[in-house]
């Protein structure tokens, strides 16, 4: 009975072993996130407030600044609830701004002047330009997956120099869908040669858009939590990384 359970303990190591090597060959296609899991987002979009609410003659910026951040998260929620249109989001979000503090202005011209300024923004996050180089050279695929407006997108990635290190740039305004839905990545896999769900990973910080949309699609997911928030959603990332280097641990670990 005693050597009966032994060679059960060995057969059972040995498979897991065995999965594990083959996990390690299964992920071929890294889907990323830009905004808050490569991009500063909030870097960005502080310079592009000041200068805009500054060339509007705004003296008290920090007051316009407080009301207009949550606001806007809330908006792109609603956007991803579908409460609301990517449009609405975009032409009213200013004039509410400024509605709020009892002025009246044309929303969809300060839009304008403000993704003018954002589209200029090219921080990236410690790290970004080195976890990219090292992927790179565990012959990974990399694609951005990204929700937002195309000339902001495109103008902030080339002004990061993160745009080269992507196969294909994928944006919801182009793809005319946003994550969390599955067709988002059903657009995105008609694109990427070879392409298989399989074989790909959606990496980004945000669990109602990558993580939710990941479980949508049928894809596995690596939720990027450098602030070890608590997961209250119904969405379940596949993997949690607190780091870059949690990253390529975890991948190198698969």
């Amino acid at each position: 009975m005693l050597l009966s359970f032994y060679i059960k303990q060995l057969a059972e190591v040995k498979v897991v072993y065995l999965r594990k090597e083959n996990l390690k060959l299964s992920y071929k296609f890294l889907l990323f996130d830009l905004d808050h899991t490569l991009l500063d987002f909030d870097a960005a979009e502080d310079v592009a407030l000041t200068q805009l609410l500054k060339e509007e003659g705004v003296t008290d910026i920090q007051a316009y600044k407080d009301y207009y951040v949550p606001m806007n998260k809330a908006l792109w929620k609603d956007l991803e609830q579908k409460k609301i249109s990517k449009q609405e989001l975009v032409n009213t979000r200013f004039s509410r701004l400024f509605a709020h503090f009892r002025q009246e202005k044309d929303g969809s011209f300060l839009a304008q002047r403000y993704q003018f300024y954002l589209a200029q923004q090219g921080q990236t996050l410690s790290g970004a330009h080195e976890l990219l180089d090292s992927l790179i050279e565990r012959d990974y695929e990399l694609y951005a997956a990204t929700n937002g407006i195309t000339a902001i997108q495109t103008g902030r990635l080339a002004q990061s120099g993160l745009a080269p290190y992507f196969n294909q740039i994928f944006i919801s305004e182009q793809l005319q869908t946003q994550k969390p839905d599955a067709l988002f990545y059903e657009k995105i896999g008609q694109q990427i040669t070879g392409f298989s769900k399989e074989k790909a990973l959606m990496i980004g910080d945000s669990l109602t858009a990558d993580i939710q949309g990941g479980n949508n699609a049928g894809i596995d997911t690596i939720w990027y939590n450098p602030h070890h928030l608590e997961n209250h959603t119904q969405a379940q990332p596949t993997y949690e990384v607190h780091s870059y280097q949690d990253l390529l641990d975890c991948l190198d670990k698969l």
